[in-house]
């Protein structure tokens, strides 16, 4: 049970999986402040729970996310996230404190796309570690069309996809949409489910991944997000120094004991 109780998304445990889901189906799941708010407290729910393994974040509707609410914009600009404006860290290294924190964060991310994706809702593809499709869903950013600069969904973007394709999503606007099959074929997603299966081939994936020791795998995420952003030489040490970290856990000593023994492993992310 989550300590809180939330008034934009969803939040619950199953096993050791949250899974939070974005609930303004009204609204196109578009981020406004007090969602964003929402998500953040989320966030830190299941990071700081030890019971918690792994998250899902996935949408209710026809639309995963559809990025920044415009209807709920101050005209004068002065508050973000609840806060006034630059009043916190998060604001002035990032332009929207509704990104996604998962470079910040231990544990691994399935996202699952149940719809239409655009704008700031790229944020949780370009940052999710696992990524499934509805074969519903479908990809764009609508900046350009509304006067506005396609700006860090578009940088990031740019890192997973060729650069081609993503100048081309970027200046095409609201005017040309990518669909499941094609963001398949270009890596932005790694699989396609039927739409009525989304959510519950998330946590079969879920399932599967928790079968692995939790500990490994938060050092093998993070050897592979903190290398992509510094030179080979210093990510091969890094992740060399999260090897020799996880040697001085409890269920580094479990894996090979059961595997001598032919059991499954009991895991106890410590």
């Amino acid at each position: 049970m989550s300590p809180r109780s939330y008034d934009t998304i969803g939040y619950e445990v199953q096993r050791h999986t949250a899974t939070i889901t974005l609930n303004r189906p009204e609204a196109l799941n578009a981020l406004s402040p007090h969602m964003i708010t929402e998500l953040r407290a989320a966030y830190d729910d299941a990071e700081n729970d030890d019971s918690i393994w792994l998250l899902i974040v996935t949408a209710t509707g026809r639309a995963f996310c559809t990025g920044a609410d415009v209807k709920e914009i101050p005209e004068d600009g002065k508050v973000i996230n609840e806060r006034p404006y630059l009043s916190s860290y998060d604001q002035w290294e990032a332009p929207q404190e509704g990104t996604p924190p998962f470079r910040r964060m231990a544990k691994p991310v399935i996202v699952a796309i149940n719809g239409i994706c655009c704008g700031a809702g790229l944020d949780w593809v370009t940052t999710g570690d696992i990524v499934i499709a509805s074969d519903k869903a479908t990809f764009f950013d609508p900046h350009v069309s509304i006067g506005l600069v396609a700006g860090r969904e578009m940088v990031r973007l740019a890192r997973v996809l060729p650069r081609t394709v993503a100048l081309r999503m970027a200046i095409m606007g609201k005017h040309e949409r990518m669909d499941a099959q094609r963001a398949y074929e270009l890596g932005l997603i790694t699989e396609i489910v039927e739409h009525d299966r989304l959510l519950e081939r998330a946590h079969e994936i879920a399932d599967t991944v928790n079968r692995n020791a939790p500990l490994a795998v938060r050092g093998t995420r993070l050897a592979v997000i903190k290398g992509r952003e510094i030179p080979m030489h210093e990510a091969e040490m890094l992740a060399e120094a999260f090897r020799e970290r996880n040697l001085h856990t409890v269920d580094s000593l479990e894996g090979p004991k059961a595997f001598v023994e032919k059991r499954a492993p009991e895991w106890q992310c410590r």
